[in-house]
């Protein structure tokens, strides 16, 4: 590949601060409440104009859709999201699941507010682009924005980027799921236009479960999934390609819908699944965008044709940018497996909780019977670098365990787990590869996560 050289530069420094935050979804949310909360003095780092990740910028609205009847949920600032979009008026029923649909754009409001009130610094319209590094302990990271380029000092960083940035530029080892076999990108969409009742009346008359899905989808499945309800579109897009409306090889449009609205807005369509696209190559998201906005108007034009209430529909919205599920993930200090996440692991130094809930790699497993696994924080901390800690997807596991820790909420419980350790680690003078597991547990309890 042809290069060239950048000229040295000074770089101003931005802010110094206690603990650095990057990436501002769930887990970056949990990661910078959870160590203001301990007293370290916060700052958050968020590329787009909006905190809340991949539901403000993406649009996916279902924290906890596999909450049930019997599930035993996490404790902590996962669930504190939900409730506080709820108490704010930014919420509805999710259609599947004994949890709420927060409003996408609302939801930028309660993360403002969130983020205001526990004192945490927010920087948007900022990417991280490399990290400040004093041999093998990282002491911050270089931003880029429309200012031009600007350091942040850090005595602690957590990497809540989803892709592993800050780990990559750190130089810490981890691995990439090979793009041929990468979980799909989407582009979520909303449509106006749609008349709810003649929809939910077509829905009660052809009725779908999760067995659904493994017609058109290799899904494995425990069984006990099988029969319970699921806002699983189908059989209007297979009417679309039988027909010629839509192109017959186009076997990526097909998905759920969610919250509709009495005044016909239909949002949060999980309908795109795009397979083949790397989600830390440029290129590779260019071309994403492109097909999946494309592809979205497919969809309409299917659900126009062939889906009762949506005859009118229209484009509403697209997200700002492309769901990503699966990139970069470390090499951690231990890395959670499937026979943990199928079998009620317990752990020692666990930050938390989890439900057993699987979405990927071709196995669906709905957390109905009341089991769950505990996440150890051997697993956010990368090998090879000090001071840097991970939240989200990005924590060290195989396939399936990332199919678990993948959700939103329980990116919201290693977030919370990372800040906290990050302030405690400072608090007690130690690096967060010797933070004392009783003192790390202590904090988290008392900001209400439930560890066992």
């Amino acid at each position: 590949m042809k290069t060239v050289r950048e000229s040295a530069r000074d770089v101003p420094v931005l802010a110094e601060v206690d603990v650095l935050v990057v990436g501002s979804g769930p887990g970056g949310l949990g990661a910078c409440l959870g160590a203001a909360r301990a007293g370290a003095s916060t700052m958050v780092v968020e590329r787009f104009g909006c905190l809340g990740g991949n539901i403000t910028a993406v649009g996916v609205e279902s924290i906890a859709w596999y909450r049930r009847e019997k599930t035993v949920d996490c404790e902590g600032i996962g669930i504190e999201l939900e409730q506080r979009a709820k108490s704010m008026g930014a919420t509805n029923p999710e259609p599947q699941s004994r949890s709420e649909a927060i409003n996408a754009d609302m939801f930028k409001y309660v993360a403002d507010k969130l983020v205001e009130e526990s004192g945490v610094t927010p920087l948007l319209h900022a990417v991280a682009i490399d990290t400040l590094m004093e041999g093998d302990v990282i002491r911050g990271a270089i931003v880029h924005s429309k200012s031009g380029r600007g350091a942040v000092l850090a005595k602690r960083v957590v990497d809540a980027s989803g892709d592993a940035d800050v780990v990559h530029y750190a130089g810490a080892p981890y691995r990439k799921t090979p793009k041929e076999t990468m979980l799909p990108v989407t582009v979520m969409f909303s449509v106006t236009g749609a008349d709810k009742k003649r929809f939910l009346d077509y829905v009660a008359a052809n009725p779908q479960t999760y067995k659904d899905w493994g017609l058109n989808w290799d899904v494995q499945k425990g069984g006990k999934e099988d029969d319970l309800f699921s806002p699983y579109l189908t059989k209007p897009f297979d009417r679309a390609r039988a027909e010629g409306v839509i192109p017959a090889g186009l076997k990526s449009i097909g998905g759920t819908w969610s919250t509709i609205t009495d005044s016909g807005e239909a949002t949060y369509l999980n309908m795109i699944h795009l397979t083949g696209y790397d989600g830390t190559d440029v290129w590779d998201l260019t071309k994403a965008e492109i097909e999946g906005r494309s592809q979205a108007l497919q969809a309409i034009k299917a659900m126009n044709h062939f889906a009762p209430g949506f005859e009118n529909a229209k484009l509403r919205t697209y997200g700002m940018t492309v769901g990503i599920r699966d990139t970069r993930k470390i090499e951690g200090r231990y890395d959670l497996t499937e026979h943990d996440v199928r079998n009620q692991a317990k752990f020692d130094d666990s930050i938390g909780i989890f439900p057993e809930f699987i979405d990927g790699y071709g196995v669906l497993v709905l957390p109905t019977t009341g089991r769950y696994y505990e996440i150890p924080y051997r697993s956010l901390v990368p090998k090879k670098v000090d001071n840097l800690l991970v939240a989200g997807r990005c924590i060290a596991g195989d396939a399936i365990s990332h199919a678990s820790v993948r959700s939103m909420m329980c990116c919201a419980v290693t977030g919370q787990g990372a800040g906290v350790a990050a302030a405690i680690s400072i608090r007690d003078g130690v690096t967060t590869a010797n933070v004392s597991t009783a003192s790390l547990q202590a904090e988290l309890r008392r900001q209400g996560v439930r560890l066992h």
